[in-house]
């Protein structure tokens, strides 16, 4: 089977963290995976990154699914999106990032 692969991330493995992505060709639909719940990122500013998304979302779908705020009982800011097949992104404020 072929397929192309697209590695994501801030710098090289193993010194910073970087997804890959497979794209597998002739696969028509995935099934929204059950080994993970969602990815997180870190991004300067949770509502700005929630404005970002949401201006993309309005036209190529996706969702926030939380507005950006504290978590519960802390102070860490994070929001979370969903992409347009379903799948769970938490971006995590740090501020200088």
């Amino acid at each position: 089977q072929q397929y192309t692969l697209a590695f994501v991330g801030y710098g090289r493995n193993p010194d910073h963290a970087e997804l890959e992505l497979t794209y597998n060709y002739g696969v028509e639909k995935y099934e929204l995976g059950t080994a993970y719940g969602h990815i997180a990122i870190s991004v300067p500013d949770a509502a700005a990154t929630c404005n970002a998304v949401r201006a993309v979302a309005a036209k190529l779908g996706g969702a926030i699914t939380r507005e950006a705020g504290p978590v519960k009982g802390g102070t860490s800011v994070i929001a979370f999106a969903q992409d347009p097949d379903g799948y769970k992104i938490e971006f995590i404020e740090r501020k200088g990032t």
